[in-house]
């Protein structure tokens, strides 16, 4: 006990001393991934065809929970930096949302796989089942499936915590949910079978897609290649966020063996599987698009002209 406090001590000492450049590095990854979901999500907004096309209004559906994550994740860090404390009661509503959105964005791919699948494998009935209505319908359900971890979480640690917890003023940590290794345990079942889950629908999209390729012809072979490759796409993407949600049970296992390694590690997970997948992720899906790709061009050499012009 007297060396794991210790360690502690010396690992702090540490830690004040590196993370000023690493916040700095923070802040400014940060601006910048913002700044390109912001250009991605005016671009969405500046043609009706976008917003009025399911797979491009999903797509905004992961530019902005991406973009409140990186914001909600970044503002974490500051109030931890500073050792600004709050009440355990928001530190719950906080929580509740970075958890809620960190689940959006890889249930909202699968749904975009699913919609590819849809458009290439059903394209006579792609029309009625996505439309704009349905998309709607869509986002809710996206986000009732996002909502059911939280709320399992939650309820596990209200059941556990005691009334005076609430009140207490801490450093807000994901951390400070878990107050019983089981909580671990659970929490960690129930990431494995959502992604389970995600993972079967995306390996099962790839193979009716992959049938439907080797079958094409000519300008149908060309769209259903590229909706192929969109898949793997989306497997990528859900291969980061499910790194990102290890993250924490592999960290915690470092933590038992050495603090400076522990800092090290967290940092370069939180830059790698946090931070980058946000902004490159759905600037790589924009970029491949066409229509979309020639709407961010507009937007961005007109945002030139004007800027030449004055």
């Amino acid at each position: 006990m007297t060396d794991n406090n210790s360690l502690v001590v010396v690992g702090a000492a540490y830690l004040r001393h590196q993370i000023n450049y690493k916040v700095i590095i923070v802040q400014i990854l940060v601006t910048i991934f913002l700044c390109v979901n912001l250009s991605l999500i005016v671009t969405f907004f500046s043609k009706n065809s976008f917003y009025t096309t399911m797979r491009y209004i999903l797509f905004a559906v992961t530019l902005l929970s991406d973009s409140f994550i990186l914001i909600m994740s970044d503002m974490l860090l500051i109030l931890s930096y500073f050792r600004f404390t709050i009440r355990i009661g928001m530190c719950v509503i906080i929580y509740t949302f970075v958890v809620l959105y960190t689940f959006v964005t890889p249930i909202t791919l699968t749904a975009m796989t699913l919609e590819r699948y849809v458009a290439i494998c059903m394209p006579l009935r792609h029309a009625e089942l996505c439309s704009t209505r349905s998309a709607l319908h869509c986002i809710l359900i996206i986000h009732g499936f996002s909502s059911v971890p939280i709320i399992v979480i939650l309820s596990i640690f209200f059941a556990s915590a005691s009334h005076s917890l609430y009140t207490q003023y801490r450093i807000c940590s994901m951390d400070m949910f878990v107050l019983l290794q089981w909580h671990n345990h659970v929490k960690l079942a129930l990431y494995e079978c959502y992604f389970l889950i995600m993972c079967i629908t995306i390996v099962f999209s790839y193979i009716k897609i992959m049938k439907v390729a080797k079958a094409a012809s000519g300008e149908n072979k060309k769209s259903t290649w590229k909706g192929l490759r969109t898949v793997i796409l989306h497997a990528f993407q859900l291969l980061l966020c499910l790194i990102q949600l290890w993250c924490p049970f592999i960290e915690a296992a470092i933590l038992q063996i050495d603090f400076m390694l522990y800092v090290n590690v967290r940092y370069f997970n939180y830059i790698t599987f946090y931070l980058a997948p946000r902004c490159m992720s759905p600037l790589i899906y924009g970029l491949r698009d066409d229509m979309f790709f020639l709407a961010l061009k507009y937007k961005a050499s007109f945002g030139f002209l004007c800027s030449e012009k004055n």
